[in-house]
């Protein structure tokens, strides 16, 4: 079992509320320092009790997303973000004035806490009292999306399917199949459009509203600052896309070439893109949950003895759900416990191969959960998505030399082999087409729907679309923004995918000239948590943080000479 460690300041037995949380909260507010070390240790205390209620948050909404139909978990989870949250926001305020304020913050370690005090003042400099009701509201808006597409199923044949286990038939060989199947999930997508579309607007105008409270012109630059963006710009993200479609758009026309052959087709059409090229049934890597569960123990554990023994520390304390129902939100995600110093990994498993990818780019997420476990403040576990997803996205393509566990045979992994590597140059432009979009939205608040559909299909078909023939589905290819998550959810957490992307291919071509010398460097930077700048952690890994057009260029042609290896 886990061991929680014991706490000293927040009281063993506590109850959840804002009665328990006040007084705690006015002791931290009132009470006298007179010391850097009394500093140190009101920093301890401050620390332990954002622990406290960030792991009690992160059950209320695991409990949620594993069955949205609950209208008791629903509550516990709106009540948190209701009475709860908008109490702590300016009592957060206050200890951030507070520490800023002290005549012994000079006298911190400059170097342990540049980090921390850095995002400190960024957070003082954005508050505003106003927008904790707009804040409040966007999450209880924000949530709706799960429950609209949670509640998603299709009738194929006599079956009914959850919107994942659907999509396995798009793998399937007979074309007229996969046809019905895709034809029919886009029905299905397209019946609840309008109430997307609706939520969307909702969402983009209360988004606007917190930006022009804290003073800037649109959600775009406030967002680049409430994120954290201190080491690149709006105009790194637009060179980043330049060197995309330059480097990556052409790779992947090159493939949809080779696939529109082997298929013997004319033009490809949107059923035609999962379906192995091979003309063999689609990889069926594992049987169920609890074999893709001891699979990925052993794949991790053949790696390195200590990854795969944090699976099984998981597996052990019930910390996974890994298998597609009715009910459950879509998605997949690895959720650290604060107080725990262990995750929680949710997806939804249709006995795929894509869900073997999901679990071992979670657990990579998972890893990096228990390395920054026993880091002193619990800030410093809160590491930027450029990192985090550094951490997920190696270990998707460290992990392949051991995949052995999942195949029997060796064609069938040189197949998963090739699908992978394939999909690390597929997410780049539609991690290109997401985050641009999200630009143009933004910094256009007061577009119509129409405008946002003529947006999003410019940029889309400047990526490819695809390499799909969209003529007789108009409606689907601009409607597909919608199937995103975090473009409802988590606004502009996406570019860092493909950063990370880059920063992965970079730690696995490490990786596979030095497995001992290229695991240990990717550890040690993860272990930093967010204690020390993403340049400089990305260092560590032995890599750069870069995304120029020549970086992109060598990176996408190592990945080529790799496929073309295998």
């Amino acid at each position: 079992m886990i061991h929680k460690k014991p706490r000293t300041y927040v009281p063993a037995e506590f109850e959840m509320n804002w009665e328990s949380l006040e007084p705690l909260f006015k002791e931290l507010i009132a009470r006298p320092i007179n010391s850097v070390e009394e500093l140190e240790q009101w920093m301890r205390d401050r620390s332990e009790v954002e622990a406290a209620i960030e792991e009690d948050f992160a059950w209320r909404y695991i409990r949620m997303t594993c069955d949205t139909t609950n209208e008791d978990l629903l509550a516990k989870f709106q009540y948190f973000a209701t009475e709860v949250e908008p109490k702590i926001a300016p009592c957060n305020n206050e200890l951030n004035k507070k520490l800023v304020a002290s005549e012994y913050a000079d006298q911190l370690d400059g170097e342990k806490y540049f980090i921390y005090l850095r995002g400190v003042r960024k957070s003082l400099e954005l508050f505003r009292e106003e927008n904790i009701p707009v804040q409040t509201e966007i999450q209880l808006e924000q949530q709706k999306y799960q429950s609209i597409t949670g509640s998603m199923s299709v009738h194929i044949g006599d079956k009914e399917y959850t919107m994942e286990q659907a999509a396995v038939i798009l793998k399937d060989a007979d074309r007229a199949k996969r046809q019905q199947a895709w034809e029919t999930i886009t029905a299905r997508r397209l019946q609840d459009k309008d109430k997307l579309n609706s939520l969307f607007d909702h969402l983009r105008a209360l988004r606007h509203k917190l930006a022009l409270n804290a003073n800037f012109e649109n959600f775009r630059d406030y967002m680049f600052q409430a994120l954290g963006r201190f080491d690149y710009t709006p105009q790194d993200c637009y060179a980043f896309h330049e060197a995309i479609e330059k480097e990556i758009v052409p790779i992947l026309r090159e493939q949809a070439e080779k696939r529109k052959a082997a298929l013997g087709l004319n033009t490809l059409k949107a059923w035609d893109m999962d379906v192995d090229i091979s003309g063999k049934p689609a990889l069926k890597p594992f049987k169920n949950g609890a074999d893709l569960i001891e699979k990925s123990i052993q794949c991790f554990s053949n790696i390195s003895r200590y990854l795969g023994e944090r699976l099984e520390i998981m597996k052990d304390n019930s910390l996974f759900d890994v298998e597609s129902r009715k009910g459950k939100a879509p998605g997949g995600y690895n959720y650290p416990l604060s107080e725990t110093g262990a995750p929680f990994i949710f997806m939804n498993s249709a006995n795929t191969f894509r869900d073997l990818t999901t679990m071992v780019h979670e657990g990579g997420h998972a890893v990096h959960t228990f390395l920054t476990a026993d880091l002193e403040l619990n800030d410093f576990k809160h590491t930027p998505a450029e990192v985090a997803e550094l951490a997920s996205m190696s270990m998707e393509l460290i992990s392949m030399d051991n995949w052995d566990v999942y195949f029997d045979n060796e064609e069938d992994l040189k197949r998963a082999k090739r699908d992978q590597l394939v999909d690390v140059l597929k997410t780049l432009p539609w991690v290109a087409v997401v985050d641009q979009y999200q630009h143009w939205i933004y910094t256009n608040p007061n577009h119509t729907d129409a405008e946002r559909t003529e947006a999003w299909i410019q940029i889309y078909e400047r990526f490819g679309a695809g390499f799909v023939d969209w003529s007789d589905h108009k409606e689907a290819e601009q409607n597909l923004w919608q199937k995103q998550l975090h473009i409802f959810e988590v606004p502009f957490y996406y570019i860092e995918y493909g950063m990370a992307q880059l920063g992965a291919i970079a730690v696995w071509k490490n990786y596979k000239e030095n497995p001992e010398k290229g695991l240990q460097q990717y550890l040690d930077a993860l272990k930093l948590g967010y204690t020390k700048t993403i340049k400089e952690i990305y260092e560590t890994a032995g890599i750069k943080f870069d995304f120029s057009a020549s970086y992109v260029a060598e990176l996408a042609a190592f990945v080529k000479s790799e496929l073309e290896k295998i």
